[in-house]
């Protein structure tokens, strides 16, 4: 997630006041998105799912290396 202008190749959304930018190929992998905002006690940001899975042995895996 990043701050950005809009590109030819982007698909744009607004939704309760913000403005989303994302890659129209990427989108089309990744949609439906859900982007919600989290606050606990402890922390607070933002949480995006979407039906994209993670890359094996990346970061978000199990394996502890990131």
């Amino acid at each position: 997630m990043a701050l950005d202008e809009p590109k030819k190749e982007d698909e744009v959304f607004e939704e309760g006041g913000t403005r989303f930018i994302i890659d129209k190929d990427l989108f089309n992998q990744a949609k439906p998105i859900n982007v919600d905002f989290i606050s606990t006690a402890k922390s607070s940001g933002f949480k995006i799912t979407s039906s994209l899975q993670p890359a094996e042995g990346g970061c978000g895996s199990s394996c502890g290396s990131c």
